[in-house]
């Protein structure tokens, strides 16, 4: 009996020592344990899951006795490159969410995003904030700036009752200011007006509050006043949020009614849904039906961003959490952004809630492996990197010159840029991307319209039955200082754009209205309008409407054999200036043969450049020294004869590599 307590004794002291070895805690018991008895097992795992229950019941009871009315649920928006993801950094730090002085722009997960200084995805993340002696939960969403990301920021909206309108005190408003502001006025946002970087040299805080009034009519008096770098009256930020976004409305009691707002790819959990509960409650283990599929899930876990995924037992109305599902939604074409779900039994009594307009593809291009034996692993790639941004469309295609390929749509310059950098830094991919390229519309004699989204597939030279060629314009908004306004008229106009609009809303800040060709957009015009403002110009754009024009195939043919990767639709009258570059530049990368390759651009039947690659030559007088004439002219006509002949069964051999070359900028 006494050798029994003594070994007790002891396994209660390896227990301690255990505890204090390994002060972390898990994520799940202990599967094995260092004593010898059961007991002391026992133990050992009581312990782990007191302290465990412990923690997570500490959270989750200030949680539950927070009502409804103390939930605020914001966004920040504003023009790229504002500070956004710095003010969230500092928001998180304040309300203790994260440890100050770590990791900057917390929010942005991706590579991309920190390498490039944007918000590619929207964020979320949920805030426990202590105002006046009340206890507050905070849901904030940080949205990307950049126009092609428009979409992500819609759809923030509609999971929020307010957002903070970032306006950086140097920049003043820009475009995308103007665009975020009356997207979020059309949705009834409270909207609460912040003016950033007030610390830098160059910053005129006056002036950015005099354009937000003037510009958007809101009240100043509630503006604040920052810095977001350095921390300067960022604390006086989350009083306004308390005092000026109102609470979300909903009822604990009524039927589930849920929103899908995003979802992303676990490879172990499937689909993650991030989702707002506008009514009822969800937890572990509720039965829950799509009204979009009808497909009914069982709720594996629940959840809040805390900063990371943080397990909870219970979502209820007016919070912004996550759900996957058990077994896992493992199709994520299943997860439709913007539809409703709610407890199997209630679809009687629940209304589906007013979806989003799903994003559509405004530019185009196809991409090819390097080598054909990668095709697999990129192939795999794609297909991960789509998972979790489904506004890219895919679709494969073949290419004499570059073989299997895929051609994808995006919603505009930066996000296929994204895209492209993803492939490179996250999954090591080598690949040969052309230039972008929009939709065209056809018009047959026969009434019928199809959209042209693939170059080579466009009409050429025989139109006899077409009537009609259609392109997509945009309306463009650029801000721009009032000394750089002649240049960007002079570029609008060689980009045949068409002025619909020029107010001055400072006396040094104007901006421009353009109906401008959306092939124009993509061809680098935002690099061009950057360069000749000096990087202070600031663009927006949306759709306008498709408008007959002359359009028509540019090709490039080497010996007559048009290169089908890359055909182009261009307007016709710069059909002879790109054909001039064409051909020079592909003349420079495509290796000399034995015989005479010819090089030529095509606008339909009509051939607009011409460069030809002279052949390896033998010099077959050599050995002749004071041989007769006929005798020299009869060994260079033997010559060639043989050219001619190897011509003829000759084909033309371009390497990838001279693909790759012609088609980098």
């Amino acid at each position: 009996m006494r050798s029994y307590a003594r070994l007790l004794d002891q396994s209660l002291d390896l227990t301690k020592t255990w505890r204090w070895a390994r002060p972390i805690r898990l994520s799940s018991p202990p599967s094995t344990c260092p004593l010898r008895p059961s007991l002391s097992h026992q133990i050992c795992h009581r312990r782990w899951a007191s302290s465990n229950t412990r923690a997570i019941t500490k959270l989750e009871q200030r949680i539950a006795e927070i009502p409804i009315s103390r939930y605020r649920n914001f966004c920040i928006v504003a023009h790229v490159d504002h500070g956004k993801s710095t003010l969230s950094d500092r928001l998180l730090e304040l309300t203790g969410t994260i440890e100050p002085g770590g990791k900057k722009q917390f929010l942005d997960k991706l590579d991309v995003e920190r390498e490039r200084g944007i918000t590619v995805k929207a964020q979320t993340c949920s805030m426990l904030y202590n105002h006046k002696g009340q206890d507050y939960l905070l849901h904030l969403v940080d949205t990307p700036g950049h126009v092609d990301f428009r979409a992500e920021v819609s759809r923030s909206y509609a999971s929020c009752g307010g957002a903070l309108l970032l306006v950086d005190a140097s920049q003043g408003v820009q475009a995308q200011t103007v665009a975020n502001f009356y997207l979020a006025f059309s949705q009834g946002l409270e909207l609460i007006p912040i003016i950033n970087k007030v610390d830098l040299p160059s910053a005129d805080p006056a002036r950015a509050l005099e354009q937000v009034s003037s510009t958007f009519e809101l009240d100043t008096n509630k503006a604040v006043l920052v810095s977001a770098k350095t921390g300067l009256n960022v604390p006086a930020v989350l009083p306004a949020v308390v005092e000026g976004i109102p609470a979300p409305v909903g009822d604990i009691n009524k039927p589930l009614r849920l929103l899908l707002v995003d979802s992303w790819y676990d490879n172990y959990k499937g689909v993650i849904l991030l989702v707002r509960i506008f009514n009822g409650q969800v937890r572990a283990g509720d039965s829950i039906i799509s009204f979009a599929t009808g497909i009914k899930y069982s709720v594996g876990e629940v959840g809040i961003m805390y900063p990371d995924q943080t397990p909870q037992t219970v979502l209820r109305a007016g919070q912004l959490g996550y759900i996957y599902f058990n077994p896992g939604m493992k199709r994520s074409q299943e997860a439709k952004v913007g539809d409703t779900y709610t407890t199997v039994g209630s679809e009687n009594l629940v209304e589906a809630l007013p979806g989003f307009e799903e994003p559509k593809s405004m530019v185009f291009v196809a991409a090819y492996p390097v080598d054909s034996n990668h095709y697999s692993h990129l192939e795999d790639s794609i297909n991960q990197i789509v998972l979790n941004d489904r506004s890219v469309t895919l679709q494969k295609e073949f290419s004499e010159a570059l073989g299997a390929g895929w051609r994808l749509g995006f919603l505009g310059t930066l996000h296929c840029s994204v895209f492209e950098d993803r492939l490179r830094q996250e999954h090591g991919a080598t690949i040969i991307i052309t230039p972008p390229t929009v939709p065209f519309k056809v018009v047959y004699k026969e009434g019928r319209e199809e959209i042209i989204r693939n170059p080579a597939n466009f009409p050429g030279s025989d139109r006899t039955d077409v009537t009609e060629l259609h392109e997509p314009y945009v309306t463009v908004t650029i801000t721009t200082p009032e000394e750089y306004l002649g240049k960007v008229i002079e570029l609008c106009e060689n980009n045949r754009g068409e002025q619909k609009e020029l107010t001055f809303f400072t006396a040094i800040q104007v901006i421009l209205k353009y109906d401008l060709p959306l092939s124009q957009l993509v061809d680098d015009f935002f690099g061009k309008l950057k360069g000749i403002t000096k990087g202070y110009a600031s663009l927006d754009y949306e759709e306008a409407a498709w408008r007959k024009s002359n359009i028509i195939k540019l090709q490039l043919l080497v010996n007559k054999i048009p290169v089908d990767a890359v055909a182009r639709v261009v307007h016709f009258s710069q059909a002879e200036r790109l054909g001039r570059q064409w051909v020079t530049k592909f003349k420079e990368h495509v290796d000399r043969q034995m015989f005479e390759v010819i090089i030529q651009a095509a606008a339909g039947n009509r051939i607009v450049a011409r460069e030809t690659l002279k052949p390896f030559r033998k010099d077959v007088l050599q050995k002749l020294h004071a041989s007769d004439v006929t005798r020299r002219k009869k060994l260079l006509e033997k010559q060639k004869e043989g050219r001619k002949k190897l011509r003829a069964v000759g084909n033309v051999s371009i390497d990838h590599k001279a693909f790759q070359a012609f088609l980098a900028k």
